[in-house]
């Protein structure tokens, strides 16, 4: 049987070239106007509504009945199906696949990827591939709950006015940022937002990047990627130039997504994102 990937549009894939990866969007609302993620709001649009809207949008789950038509479409085509969510801690919408998932008694899969953006993208890649070398549904399902671990995304924001206005930071804390121009370094752990550190500036804040990812070291062999939040990629070909020493050696291209409104929410314009599987690591 051949198999169907399902993911949902916080992975951030917007070139749907694959007939075997549907993407379902989530909702974002600012004010009483609601839009699907990637279908009538691009990403670019996105950004420019936050800039000039000043209130945050607010981002809704993916419904089961929506999972459910998805399945049912690749079931009535003789195919197992594989959903691959974002993180069930930021997100109802893997409850929502789980749930869907259960109405069918064929071979249907949810997977967590207790990530978000290019860190769940590379998990739905990475299924991709091992579906391309022939692994069954079964088993690249339990090759991918293994693997999801060892997928690190660490990402630098320009400001801490976004985390502000959603609550995450405190006034305090976000003005003595923007005076002292602090850009915290995140990342996902366990399916959670934690914040790494601190940098004064963009230099060191490039530097704290570099440093972190030194210290797991990237599987060139799987997928990884390049994000930024924004209208443009100044800031991420800034980043690309002043850590070359991790690339240069490796590849002669870089895979880069722009970062939707899931994330871009939280993380307002101006943030860099690197996903990757660890080096050191594998299952």
């Amino acid at each position: 049987m051949s198999i169907q990937i399902i993911t949902d549009s916080a992975s951030d894939i917007t070139d749907r070239i694959r007939e075997d990866v549907t993407v379902l969007p989530m909702t974002i609302t600012f004010g009483e106007t609601q839009y699907q993620d990637g279908v009538n709001l691009s990403h670019q649009e996105f950004y420019e509504r936050l800039i000039e809207n000043g209130e945050l949008p607010t981002t809704s789950q993916i419904p089961p009945f929506d999972f459910g038509t998805a399945i049912q479409k690749a079931v009535s085509e003789g195919k197992e199906v594989i959903i691959i969510t974002l993180s069930s801690k930021l997100s109802g919408t893997y409850q929502s696949a789980c749930i869907a998932a259960s109405e069918f008694k064929g071979n249907v899969y949810v997977v967590d990827s207790e990530n978000v953006t290019v860190g769940e993208r590379a998990l739905v890649e990475y299924a991709l591939q091992l579906k391309d070398q022939g692994m069954d549904a079964p088993s690249l399902v339990e090759k991918l709950e293994t693997e999801k671990k060892h997928i690190h995304l660490i990402a630098l924001l320009d400001t801490l006015e976004y985390l502000k206005k959603g609550g995450r930071v405190s006034k305090a804390a976000a003005f003595a940022g923007g005076v002292l121009s602090i850009k915290p370094v995140i990342a996902i752990e366990n399916g959670e937002v934690v914040i790494l550190g601190k940098a004064r500036g963009s230099k060191q804040g490039n530097n704290f990047l570099v440093q972190k990812i030194k210290e797991c070291g990237i599987d060139f062999e799987r997928p990884y990627f390049l994000g930024y939040t924004g209208l443009n990629d100044s800031l991420l070909k800034k980043y690309i130039e002043d850590s070359k020493e991790l690339w240069a050696e490796h590849t002669k291209s870089l895979a880069i997504s722009t970062v939707g409104g899931t994330i871009g929410t939280h993380a307002g314009p101006g943030a860099i994102a690197v996903a990757f599987f660890a080096q050191n690591w594998h299952g």
